[in-house]
């Protein structure tokens, strides 16, 4: 019987690890680059303006409610992979925490994020050492108009 428990939870684990590993590799609707900024008291980096890239096309958005709190950095760059974007529109929203944040391999910062519309995006900080915080109420991602 302990053999038997011991083949069944072998093979969940493999299923599991089948899955994740699948869906590492999904190619993303679209990606992301935050660059420009501005230093808040107190709050330290917070992004102001990205660029979103979707079907071979640019569009400018804002940011409210990102930030890195690291003190003496001079510059924070992020990008980022959306994912379940089917239209412009549902890149607009509030952004939750899809999955824990925290440093990746190299020191860089990553976080996972989901909006009411379903979209994710996989944020990473290309900054060293630097770790992304969301604000806890989440991040707004607005498309600007043209």
């Amino acid at each position: 019987m302990k053999r038997l428990m011991m083949i069944v939870v072998i093979l969940m684990m493999g299923l599991v690890l089948s899955i994740v590993a699948s869906g590492a590799e999904k190619k993303p609707d679209a990606t992301l680059k935050l660059s420009e900024g501005q230093v808040a008291v107190g709050i330290g980096w917070s992004w102001g303006k990205g660029i979103l890239t979707y079907n071979g096309k640019n569009y400018a958005f804002k940011v409210d409610g990102l930030s890195v709190g690291d003190v003496g950095i001079t510059k924070a760059e992020a990008v980022g992979k959306v994912y379940n974007l089917k239209k412009m529109s549902d890149f607009n929203g509030t952004y939750t925490s899809a999955a824990a944040q925290g440093t990746v391999g190299g020191g860089a910062g990553a976080s996972a994020m989901k909006n009411q519309n379903g979209v994710v995006v996989e944020l990473t900080s290309t900054t060293q050492g630097v770790n992304i915080k969301l604000a806890a109420e989440g991040v707004k991602f607005t498309l600007e108009k043209k």
